[in-house]
């Protein structure tokens, strides 16, 4: 396999730059810039040069050797110094190696994978971790890197393969008196695995959600304050707003951290009967997300009712607080009265729904789940009938193990490798 390089931090100038290099020639490529390999696992100061004895910088040297490091391989980092001359200067000097390359995106990680480092699970963590922008998206992340995930699938694996031998062995043993009857074991052990699965399965939504971002639509008729309070929710003027009704024509988007959930609150179109062939546009699209959205707030006022279905845990408001002789359950966006209420109610209904996120993050995932749970469920429908279809019930749980191990990668992944290593940067 080739020596791969790249610089591992962002690129611009920076205090400190990390140009990592893994593969069967990473200490030899050590040896040419700093004059020989330090010690495993340990960072030491070394002065970097080029072929012809040139001083390039001073750097702290880190070798990790295989089955030790990140990747699986012999694994050299270069901590240096930031300026980009210093970084230029450093990859040309590699890339004039014999045997060394240049990293492709994700490159780093996809051999972790391939070298048993890392699950497929993890790999799709650790992409989710970099990704993190907020508190729970950096805790979701972390429990699927750290295996949580594949932890149990395991456990399920396990189960399963147990279950299988104990029907295998009343296939073997058909002809003769088998002292113990399975069945119940076997019974119980694929019942335990479905209640696990389904459990996963049902929160795979949230979990996305809180992986790419909860929505709230802002939803009433023109001039009723909306695009007000979306820039008083935002702390800006994200929206504009006029006295004219239909000045919002477009679903205008605002990304928000609330108390650590990604959300993303979105001013949509005031909904009214019109002639304008681009505001009615505008509203066929804000009836749209705001139908598609997680959380609906309708803003409403003089006994106005919401022009479609409330549903669950949606918000309705009276508008123009500060107009009002008994603003109770009122906000204003233009004084800011009970904005600050409605964030918490926002907070409130969203993380409750957090709660119930499964470990499990994607839709492949979720798929995988899904064909294990179908495959058990035929298992179980041919248990009671004993030796008769123990063949074919022992195969449907075979079944269901293979999609355990497309979970977390064991087989059948090669359709979705470039798909998660397209969002890996350089030097990942």
């Amino acid at each position: 396999m080739d020596t791969i390089y790249a610089l591992s931090t962002a690129q611009g100038k920076a205090g400190v730059a990390v140009i990592r290099v893994s593969g069967p020639l990473a200490f030899h490529a050590c040896e040419v810039l700093s004059g020989d390999v330090p010690m495993r696992r340990r960072a030491v100061l070394r002065t970097l040069r080029d072929p012809d004895g040139m001083h390039l910088d001073d750097a702290l040297v880190l070798t990790f050797s295989r089955n030790a490091s990140f990747t699986g391989e012999d694994v050299v980092e270069f901590q240096i110094h930031g300026s980009t001359a210093i970084i230029a200067s450093i990859l040309r000097v590699l890339g004039g190696i014999d045997g060394l390359r240049a990293a492709e995106p994700g490159e780093f990680t996809r051999r972790a994978l391939e070298n048993g480092q890392l699950s497929l699970s993890q790999v799709e963590g650790l992409a989710d971790l970099i990704e993190a922008e907020t508190e729970a998206q950096r805790r979701q992340a972390l429990r699927v890197l750290s295996g949580d995930l594949g932890d149990l699938a395991e456990g399920w694996r396990q189960k399963l393969i147990r279950a299988a031998a104990l029907l295998e062995a009343t296939i073997d043993f058909a002809d003769e008196d088998v002292p113990v009857d399975v069945g119940p074991e076997v019974a119980e052990l694929v019942s335990d695995v479905q209640d696990g699965l389904e459990r996963q399965i049902q929160g795979v939504g949230v979990s996305e959600r809180i992986r790419t971002g909860f929505e709230v639509a802002i939803v009433g008729a023109p001039n009723v304050g909306k695009s007000t309070l979306l820039n008083a929710i935002a702390g800006r003027d994200a929206a504009i707003t006029s006295e004219y009704a239909g000045t919002t024509r477009d679903v205008i988007e605002v990304r928000m951290d609330l108390n650590g959930l990604p959300v993303t609150i979105l001013d949509t179109a005031g909904l009214r009967e019109t002639e304008d062939f681009v505001e009615s546009i505008g509203i066929d699209r804000a009836k749209q997300r705001a139908q598609q959205a997680d959380l609906r707030v309708f803003l409403v006022e003089n006994d106005q009712r919401p022009d479609f279905s409330v549903q669950v845990d949606d918000i309705i408001v009276k508008a123009k607080a500060d107009l009002l002789e008994t603003p109770d359950n009122a906000v204003s966006g233009l004084s800011g009265q009970g904005v600050g209420a409605l964030i918490e109610k926002i907070t409130y209904a969203l993380s409750e729904r957090a709660a119930d996120a499964a470990i499990a993050t994607r839709e492949r995932h979720r798929l995988a789940m899904a064909k294990g749970y179908g495959a058990l469920n035929d298992a179980s429908a041919l248990l009671p009938q004993g030796e008769k279809t123990a063949d074919v019930a022992a195969e449907e749980i075979r079944t269901a193990i293979r999609a355990l191990d497309s979970l977390v990668g064991r087989i059948d992944v090669e359709n979705v490798l470039d798909e998660i290593f397209s969002s890996f940067c350089l030097g990942k």
